[in-house]
């Protein structure tokens, strides 16, 4: 069973560098919460009431019907949803703060807010000088584990804020108004490189000092907390990401950046070998430890956290601090009755990118794809994660299977069937169905279904494409793309790949696999192609008989554009820093194009 764990919010100054003030979501406890200053860090039990409301503070990503995957071409949202106007180009520094990404669902997209990102980093800044000032009451043990958690937990917030802003000012003490002048307080942004060497230097510190676990499991005391996988992985990630075409090159994908806050200013091949040699120490360090889930399909349900692929997630407790997952996606319409809003509707572009069962993809003339059968014989992970026209749809909770249509049809007309219209009903013809957890939908955080940050697959992922820009296609590339395909029932990659061609290969393993996971946002930026999938319509399934009024005739598969135009600038490879930053502290330049 999973335990509950409460979180407290203290009375504690918890002002971030340009914020006047925070609205958080979480559990108090309103005794402990009048803890005093010198209660407050007494004993290691007090001290981890306020290390419990730094993990409070995580984004809610598990809970948000206008996830990132919403800003990207594997989803068509919701056109009430914000993530519909930054998909007309609707992105400014007075707009809506300068958070294009920040939902007004509480602060479940807030990993892209400046006020938000730096309250979070204070938050660990005084833990660690509190912990540190009163040394004598905590064990060596606590401090240097207690203290990697929480860098660890700095170093993650400062990547949520670099990936979308790019270089930050570097803050690793408390600030205080009341002892500090204002050229003490308000601090210009550091470069790209120097924000980044920062969040590495911190990660590589923590992984060395090895005063954290590699791994938590199921029941664990701290199960949910930072761990050496977790560092580890955030460093490969972050090195990949830097090492990628938008920022490794002497003009960033951004524009014109002469203060170098948006890249590195140059391009270095050794960085794709950086990458690929902290993945690689992942899976050499830890593969024992960490391996693939032998069913993706399951891999997210409740019963199956902290399986062997599970690196970092984010507890969550069904109704006390539960997800809507299961409410928000899926088919709308189950055995006829009413149970999801139906957001989570795969574009035809992405259904496009699973393979045929024999490994070739769809645009292979040897695949054996039929454009009018077009869902039969396809790869596993298309059935284990996309609802589509005929699919069956049975989940524990259901009687008996049903059998979701999104077709037109006259005479027997099924309530998921597509209307382009603006209810709650998709107009891809597709739904989704990776991980929802088989339980009955129903209103409120019902379900307890953990989030995950990091998994295995992604670190093999990681390491593919890191070494084969750095070295090109050679055998270590095979067996980590190779690994991820065996799982889903799919042959091996053709011998003789070219960088090229293995390159393209690894790209669509890694929007399949991670599909739905926020990962495809980071992937069209990174690579610089969102100003080419962005800027032009989403695609969807339309099917029609040809003869509507008794369905006599033929059943035609039409890919139909949604009529949802796109806009994607230049300057939107990263987010603006928001105009009341800018405006109140004057060494704060404004990254590019805005």
């Amino acid at each position: 069973m999973k335990r509950i764990k409460h979180t407290i919010s203290l009375a504690v100054l918890a002002l971030g560098l340009f914020t006047t003030g925070c609205n958080e979501d979480f559990l108090e406890n309103d005794i402990k919460s009048r803890l005093t200053d010198d209660m407050q860090w007494s004993s290691e039990g007090n001290a981890d009431l306020f290390l419990n409301d730094i993990y409070a503070v995580l984004s809610n990503k598990w809970n948000s019907p206008d996830n990132l995957d919403n800003f990207t071409d594997d989803n068509d949202a919701g056109f009430y949803w914000k993530s519909y106007s930054w998909r007309q180009g609707i992105v400014d520094p007075a707009v809506n703060n300068g958070t294009p990404m920040d939902h007004a669902n509480g602060n479940a997209t807030d990993y892209a807010s400046w006020a938000a990102g730096f309250l979070k980093i204070r938050k660990c800044n005084l833990f660690i000088q509190k912990v540190t000032e009163n040394a004598a009451n905590f064990s060596e043990a606590y401090r240097k584990k207690r203290i990697d958690e929480v860098r660890f937990m700095r170093a993650y917030y400062y990547s949520e804020l670099f990936m979308h802003l790019g270089g930050l000012p570097i803050i690793t003490e408390v600030l205080d108004r009341n002892t500090m002048s204002e050229e003490e307080l308000y601090r210009p942004r550091a470069t790209f490189e120097e924000t980044f060497n920062f969040i590495i230097k911190e990660l590589g510190e923590i992984v060395a000092n090895k005063a954290l676990p590699v791994k938590y499991n199921n029941g664990d005391a701290d199960a949910g907390r930072a761990t050496l996988g977790a560092a580890l992985a955030l460093k490969g990630w972050l090195e990949l990401y830097a090492a990628s075409p938008a920022f490794n090159a002497a003009t960033p994908a951004a524009g014109t950046d002469p203060n170098k806050l948006v890249g590195f200013g140059n391009f270095d091949p050794k960085r794709w070998a950086t990458a690929a040699a902290t993945n690689k120490q992942f899976m050499d360090t830890f593969g024992g430890t960490y391996a693939l889930f032998p069913d993706i399909n399951a891999f997210w349900w409740e019963k199956n956290e902290y399986n062997s692929e599970v690196i970092w997630d984010r507890q969550v407790v069904a109704v006390i601090m539960g997800s809507n997952y299961e409410q928000y996606g899926g088919p709308v319409w189950i055995d006829g009755v009413y149970y999801t809003w139906g957001n989570y509707c795969p574009t035809q572009e992405l259904v496009d990118q699973f393979a045929m069962a024999n490994g070739k993809p769809i645009s292979d003339p040897a695949s054996g794809y039929d454009p009018q059968n077009p869902y039969v014989n396809r790869e596993k992970r298309f059935y284990d994660f996309i609802v589509y026209d005929g699919a069956p749809y049975k989940q524990d909770w259901m009687a008996k299977t049903d059998t979701i249509y999104t077709r037109i049809d006259k005479v027997r007309p099924s309530k998921n069937q597509i209307d382009f219209g603006t209810d709650d009903v998709g107009n891809t013809g597709y739904y989704f169905k990776k991980k929802i957890n088989p339980l009955k939908p129903r209103g409120g955080a019902a379900s307890g279904q953990n989030y995950v940050y990091y998994r295995y697959a992604e670190v093999l992922l990681n390491y593919a494409e890191a070494q084969n820009e750095a070295a090109g296609p050679d055998a270590s590339v095979y067996s980590a793309v190779n690994a991820i395909r065996k799982r889903s029932n799919l042959p091996e990659l053709p011998a003789g790949l070219t960088k090229e061609t293995m390159r393209q290969a690894i790209r669509r393993e890694r929007r399949v696999e991670l599909c739905f996971e926020a990962k495809r946002f980071y992937d069209i930026v990174r690579w610089v192609i969102a100003e080419d999938v962005m800027n032009k319509d989403f695609h969807g399934m339309k099917i029609t008989n040809t003869s509507p009024n008794d369905n006599k005739g033929k059943w035609v598969y039409e890919v139909v554009g949604l009529n949802h135009p796109h806009v994607f600038t230049k300057k939107m490879y990263m987010n603006p820093v928001p105009q009341p930053v800018v405006d109140q502290n004057k060494k704060i330049i404004q990254n590019p194009g805005y």
